[in-house]
């Protein structure tokens, strides 16, 4: 997503393309939301500005859409009013409003970011430069996030939560080792949300198959879904998104790599 920042007589938001066109333009977008939320924060006004948005990112599809929005609300914010806030604190501004750190967290930094944010106790442990390819499918159907959730079980026997923790340090081990063929092998034991969500993905296990044959070290569900994640070996990105797409036409194959810094301002000289 880039945000152009402008001085203006009132607040407006302009976006380029129709994914977003259904968004509020006025006071009440997320990105001036969050924007006013942290002068408030620190006692102090803006001026209003008007702010031309471009975003790759599709809305609505479980791939940190209004996370990357207060991203760039915190960055207008911070550089506006000279706050120079520092990357923890970006976050933790982020995660407050948000409710939860993961996405934002990854939008502020990049690489690959891992959080703990549980009543305001908040630890981030980031690696910059992850060697690793990925693919997203995308359905044409948004998801709302609280609809997903309901989704959800209120309850997990000790069991069950035992084996899904054990996966997950597995996985975070190997993906600070660099070893992502193991990690994607224990994102696919995941237990507390896939088995509950994948039957609103069309086509998941026969998916998960097809990557698997492809050489795809694994598959799971973006955030919240309804988009696939895959992780594959760097550099193949783009023959599996291909060939993916050609399998199963309902999804856009997109082929991403992850970047290795995260939001970041760019000053017009004139």
């Amino acid at each position: 997503m880039t945000v152009e920042v402008h001085r203006s007589a009132q607040w407006s938001v302009r976006f380029d393309g129709e994914e977003y066109a259904d968004l509020p333009i006025d006071e009440t977008n997320l990105i001036i939301q969050t924007t006013k939320t942290v002068a408030n924060r620190y006692g102090k006004e803006l001026e209003p500005y008007a702010l031309y948005v471009k975003s790759e990112i599709p809305l609505g599809k479980g791939l940190g859409s209004s996370a990357t929005a207060i991203a760039a609300g915190i960055e207008i914010a911070n550089e506006l009013l000279t706050l120079s806030l520092s990357p923890r604190e970006k976050v933790r501004i982020g995660s407050e409003i948000e409710g939860h750190s993961d996405n934002v967290a990854a939008a502020l930094l990049g690489g690959v970011t891992i959080t703990y944010f549980i009543d305001g106790e908040m630890e981030i442990v980031q690696l910059p430069e992850p060697k690793i390819g990925c693919v997203l499918l995308v359905p044409p159907n948004a998801l709302k996030t609280s609809d997903s959730r309901g989704l959800l079980p209120k309850d997990l026997s000790h069991q069950t939560a035992s084996a899904g923790n054990a996966a997950s340090n597995v996985m975070v081990a190997a993906v600070t080792l660099g070893d992502w063929k193991l990690a994607a092998k224990m994102m696919e034991k995941d237990v507390f949300h896939e088995p509950h969500r994948k039957p609103l993905l069309q086509d998941f296990d026969r998916i998960r198959e097809f990557c698997h044959g492809l050489g795809a070290y694994g598959m799971t569900i973006s955030g919240a879904g309804p988009s696939l994640f895959i992780a594959v070996e760097n550099g193949t990105e783009e023959n599996v998104a291909r060939r993916l797409e050609k399998e199963f036409p309902y999804y856009r194959g997109i082929a991403v790599t992850p970047a290795h810094t995260g939001s970041n301002i760019k000053k017009d000289a004139h």
